[in-house]
């Protein structure tokens, strides 16, 4: 990393609202990489009020260049002259003339240079943000009432507005799992901030017990891989003392601890989200190493822990970090019953897996049930130039996003694909090059003259996965 810059820049940070998208020229996809700008990128982002440049890391994409970020935000955007925080954010950039991807995590973000399937589909810039309250994005005050997905659209609204005067294309918004929610929520509330908005498994979940989810898990797969499934669940419960000493021996061979939810009790939550995790991040060709009722104790935990990760799941390292996820769980984003019939009589803790089980802190707030209805409706009725990808065998697809094509908004379900690998690259014809050519004709950008089957193959290697494997969403 080159020596830290840390200039702030001085002025004014009330940004206007936003008007209708810019009808900007058409551009090709993979001409705007030379990276060649009149004034220097630099000492044109620390022009932007707001914003501070803190370093620069070498980039490994040819004619970009990586900026870690900083851009103050207010705490409550409803007063904006009050308390104030930082938002940590990280920008690839290419050309002011080129399109602009930003990307929202939903979490944290990584100060490593990457490029997502848009960018690299575009030859865009990325502007790549990280949600409140996660890493150092926290407002001093701690105030968990300044956490919901209207605040979250607001950092994005500013952020937008302050780069539009530098950067000349057309913009898209696009995330991953949470991180596409968050997409769609500032879609919902700030429609005209962006062109586009391309939302990687993104579910809208039905209140704090969806049942959704329960029929997608019993009918995923093929019945004999539902049945080992089972029969595992089943099994594993019926020993739960012969496994307890390998939640035991994690806290010594982690360094980590169990407090908030307890030994007992993760080992049993495991157990019931399991099936969940096995479709969330694997497919079917992992039914066969489910392990057999009666296997040794060792191999059936160790199956356990390798498609859970009773540690990155319910370890209070992990609970920590993703407490802003549990308390939008709790408040607003919602929750899913996991299926757990076959499993009466088993259960030391039913309907105790809930949101706030996760936090340190009681929930002050009530559930908003009418909320994610709301953003729905908006998707169905209003939301214009919109994609959604899901995997068929992702549980989150049974909340997908309902769309309609009269407004120029498209979902597609990705065969044989998880929640990690939905991408538009993996669609088979002639869904490939629908979605293709929308997201280029939404951008302004014009296709490389190889056409979708080869652009399909060369994007497919340069691209970070829109979601990692973590836990819950």
């Amino acid at each position: 990393m080159t020596a830290a810059m840390l200039l702030q820049a001085c002025g004014d940070t009330t940004l206007s609202e936003p008007g209708a998208p810019a009808k900007n020229p058409v551009q090709t996809a993979g001409a705007l990489e030379a990276g060649a700008d009149s004034e220097d990128i630099l000492a044109r982002l620390q022009s932007i009020p707001g914003l501070t440049v803190v370093g620069e890391v070498a980039s490994p994409f040819p004619g970009t260049r990586f900026f870690q970020l900083y851009f103050e935000q207010p705490a409550d955007h409803r007063n904006p002259e009050g308390e104030r925080f930082q938002l940590h954010a990280t920008l690839l950039h290419r050309s002011v003339d080129a399109p602009v991807v930003l990307y929202s995590s939903g979490y944290g973000v990584e100060g490593l240079p990457w490029q997502y399937e848009p960018t690299s589909l575009l030859g865009a810039n990325q502007l790549s943000l990280e949600h409140r309250f996660f890493g150092l994005s926290r407002p001093a005050s701690n105030d968990w009432k300044l956490l919901d997905i209207r605040q979250a659209a607001g950092d994005y609204h500013r952020i937008i507005q302050a780069f539009k005067p530098l950067y000349s294309g057309r913009w898209l918004t696009t995330g991953g799992s949470k991180g596409g929610m968050a997409a769609v929520y500032h879609r919902y509330f700030y429609p005209d901030d962006v062109d586009a908005t391309v939302a990687y498994v993104a579910p809208s979940v039905h209140g704090l017990d969806d049942v959704r989810f329960v029929h997608f898990l019993d009918q995923v797969g093929d019945e004999d891989c539902r049945a080992r499934l089972r029969a595992f669940q089943q099994d594993a419960l019926r020993r739960r003392e012969e496994l307890l000493p390998f939640v035991e021996a994690l806290v010594t061979s982690s360094g980590e601890s169990f407090e908030q939810i307890g030994l007992d009790r993760t080992l049993e939550f495991a157990v019931v989200e399991m099936p969940f995790y096995f479709w969330q991040y694997g497919n079917a060709s992992r039914c066969l190493e489910i392990p057999a009722t009666g296997a040794p104790a060792e191999a059936v935990f160790a199956f356990l822990d390798n498609v859970v990760g009773l540690v990155s799941t319910y370890g209070d390292g992990a609970l920590d970090y993703f407490a802003a996820y549990y308390y939008q769980s709790a408040t607003e984003l919602g929750w899913n019953r996991y299926p757990t019939r076959h499993l009466h009589g088993l259960l030391r803790y039913p309907r105790q897996d809930v949101p706030t089980t996760y936090l340190p802190f009681p929930v002050e707030e009530r559930f908003n049930h009418g909320l994610m209805l709301r953003v729905e409706h908006w998707v169905r009725r209003q939301g214009e130039r919109m994609l959604f990808l899901y995997g068929d065998h992702d549980p989150w697809s049974a909340g997908a996003f309902e769309v309609r094509e009269r407004n120029d908004s498209f979902r597609f379900y990705v065969p044989d694909a998880n929640h990690t690998n939905a991408r538009i690259v993996r669609l088979p014809e002639p869904e490939r090059t629908l979605a293709l050519s929308r997201l280029f004709t939404w951008m302004g950008v014009t296709p490389p003259t190889t056409g979708a089957r080869a652009l399909g193959t060369e994007a497919a290697g340069d691209v970070a996965p829109m979601v990692v494997e973590r836990s819950r969403l």
